[in-house]
């Protein structure tokens, strides 16, 4: 099949990857969702079935550039830094993270956050090369808006995904209330990631918030101007990333 003036090329230019250096490593960042990954020997594209692991919910996957599953305070890396890869129309189960959280959206995301001096959950929509910083211990669950794969670069310090403060869903926040009795009634503003510091009922409480919200409301759609502006994208990568 002959290709579109605007297809977007499955694999970097080939005079990209022959100029690499050994032992670099060029990504590419697809606007469709796509990551293909570059060296010196070739290409390939990244997907679930290779080199991804689950991200706190099926369907979700995350592909680790520092640190890996395993980073811990007892075992840093200082952060883990990795691309996820966030399904159509889906949202991370509400959760907190035991450090802060940068998250880089490359489409049209939104985030959900537990505000404590509001006393409510707060959306915040997020287009593409929009990066969102969230404290350590604010419960939030982040969505992708669009009908497409989204792209993130996810940034977390001192915790990978196997670790067990890496993301406290409500469900583990309501055991571990009920497992270490009453808590110091700190709120979670100034909560840590320490079972002394953190009032799980507190925290569990803003979590069930943040699902009841995203049950009432489901996942906020794209707009008209955002999915022109994503086919403009793609026509803009189709002509940059030319052979």
């Amino acid at each position: 099949m002959a290709a579109r003036p605007y297809d977007i090329p499955e694999d970097p230019p080939d005079h990209a990857r022959r100029d690499l250096p050994g032992g670099v490593q060029l990504y590419h960042l697809r606007p469709d969702g796509g990551i293909v990954l570059a060296d010196r020997e070739g290409s390939r594209e990244l997907g679930p079935e290779r080199e991804f692991l689950r991200f706190i919910d099926d369907g979700q996957f995350a592909h680790y550039l520092v640190g890996d599953a395993g980073t811990s305070p007892e075992r840093p890396s200082n952060a883990t830094v990795k691309l996820g890869v966030v399904g159509p129309r889906s949202a991370f189960t509400p959760h907190a993270h035991g450090g802060e959280h940068f998250v880089l959206s490359l489409g049209h995301a939104a985030c959900g956050l537990y505000d404590p001096d509001r006393g409510r959950v707060a959306e915040v929509l997020l287009a593409p090369g929009m990066l969102i910083r969230i404290p350590e211990m604010m419960p939030h669950s982040f969505a992708n808006r669009g009908d497409a794969p989204l792209t993130i670069l996810a940034a977390n310090t001192g915790y990978g995904i196997d670790h067990e403060d890496y993301a406290i869903t409500a469900a583990e926040a309501e055991h571990r209330a009920g497992r270490r009795g009453p808590a110091p009634s700190a709120g979670i503003a100034t909560a840590t990631a320490t079972a002394t510091a953190t009032d799980y009922r507190v925290l569990a409480a803003a979590l069930r918030d943040i699902e009841r919200a995203q049950q009432a409301h489901g996942i906020a759609g794209t707009t008209v101007r955002e999915r022109l502006a994503a086919r403009l994208r793609r026509v803009a990568t189709a002509l940059e990333v030319h052979r």
